[in-house]
């Protein structure tokens, strides 16, 4: 399952990427490709268990 608050952006106001970045809702901001895999719960990781931004927004 992938985190909830993960979308994939392809402009930031004026900006346009060439390709789609990740970003958190919860930070509100674009994340590194590493993060996104925690949010996709690639590699073994998972993002209720090693994501302390999902952990934080669903303690509130």
């Amino acid at each position: 399952m992938t985190c909830p608050y993960l979308s994939y952006r392809e402009s930031a106001g004026d900006r346009e990427f060439e390709t789609e970045r990740a970003y958190c809702d919860v930070v509100e901001e674009f994340v590194s490709p590493m993060r996104a895999d925690v949010c996709n719960d690639r590699h073994e990781l998972n993002h209720e268990r090693d994501c302390e931004f999902y952990r934080d927004a669903e303690s509130e």
